[in-house]
């Protein structure tokens, strides 16, 4: 895609400058304008092609999502039991995100969070695009020479899957719900919590990541464009949302909706919130930090793994705040780590430190750090 995309561009500037020069106005200027983005483009290193796919391609599984859901056919399946699912989206999505990583980046490692038979891919679940606006920012020095091989991609093709089939339950359900619009009028908001996350990590460190929220602008109505995508990088910033804090002198919680237990309750209690927000998702959560509807989301249990954080806590490092354990270490997303994050998570825009200190000694005792 990448010399495809290079051959059209050398191809369009020379159509540009034969026809320039036939009404005589093809300047030194528009010459050097075109031929500076062509070099720009080609000269994008690994990792910000990767970005730049990983856009893409989130945006077609953002896409994917969106038409099981609307066909009704979801494909349930319990993993491990009923708060444990996956669906046709799941699988379809993630299908699609590894298979069109793989073909342009066949040495890169892509850990996804569905355990899915090895075989062949339809040519429409691939996607070869990338992202022109990530192509054209600059690389951290620290990345410019990374190779496909020193690169692990974590995949959560579908994350936020029983608030997915819930809100497909009242979408699909006549008695319930009598237009799609209603549905997402509801109070709980089902497929606010529904994201697709792609996250890469070089040395065990989660440097960039991707959020594709495919619901994204329901509240606009009928005939609304749905979806949006974030991105970060370390060293770039996030881009595809507006940063901001929350109301100030206010502590607001965000944790889990459907996995609480007597850990998780004492951890939220012990930061003293004004509020709670319980919502399905790792990266709702993150959203929710970075968009000043919660100070810090707090879940003190297993249950989390690294496809859920690899991609969240890149994109909230790359605006200054900070993802840990329960006990403020950081997760490694090296290829041969354990997938689960056994001892919770914390997360913060801002004073990661303080709310790391009120976590009580109980639960910090229960959780063993990996």
């Amino acid at each position: 895609m990448w010399q495809r995309r290079f051959q059209l561009t050398q191809t369009t500037f020379l159509n540009v400058c034969s026809f320039c020069t036939l009404i005589g106005l093809c300047t030194p200027v528009l010459y050097g304008e075109i031929e500076h983005r062509v070099s720009m483009a080609g000269k994008a290193v690994v990792v910000m092609r990767l970005l730049a796919s990983a856009y893409s391609v989130a945006e077609k599984a953002g896409a994917i999502v969106r038409k099981v859901l609307h066909s009704g056919e979801l494909g349930i399946v319990e993993k491990t039991g009923v708060d444990d699912l996956q669906t046709l989206a799941d699988r379809l999505a993630q299908k699609s995100i590894c298979a069109s990583l793989s073909k342009s980046f066949p040495k890169i490692t892509i850990i996804g969070e569905e355990d899915l038979p090895a075989e062949a891919v339809e040519e429409d679940l691939i996607e070869t695009g990338q992202n022109d606006g990530i192509l054209q920012k600059p690389c951290p020095d620290e990345y410019s020479d990374l190779k496909e091989e020193e690169l692990v991609v974590w995949v959560d093709p579908l994350d936020g899957t029983k608030e997915y089939t819930e809100a497909a339950y009242i979408l699909n359900s006549p008695v319930v719900c009598v237009n799609w619009l209603e549905a997402h009028r509801s109070p709980t908001r089902l497929l606010d919590h529904v994201t697709v996350l792609i996250g890469i990590a070089h040395k065990g460190k989660a440097i960039a990541g991707v959020i594709n929220q495919p619901f994204y602008n329901y509240q606009v109505g009928a005939g609304a464009t749905l979806g949006r995508t974030i991105w970060g990088m370390l060293g770039l910033g996030s881009f595809g949302f507006q940063l901001q804090d929350v109301p100030e002198g206010k502590r607001i919680i965000t944790t889990t909706r459907s996995h609480s237990n007597k850990l998780v309750t004492d951890a939220v209690q012990a930061m003293e919130p004004d509020d709670v927000i319980r919502v399905g998702g790792a990266g709702n959560k993150i959203i929710q930090l970075v968009e000043g509807k919660a100070s810090a989301y707090v879940f003190a249990s297993p249950g989390c793994k690294k496809w859920d954080t690899c991609a969240t806590e890149a994109i909230l490092h790359a605006v200054g705040g900070k993802l840990t354990d329960m006990h403020g270490n950081a997760y490694r997303y090296d290829a041969d780590v354990k997938h689960m994050n056994s001892a919770g998570v914390l997360a913060t825009l801002r004073d990661h430190q303080f709310y790391a200190s009120r976590v009580p000694k109980s639960v910090l005792e229960a959780l063993k750090s990996d």
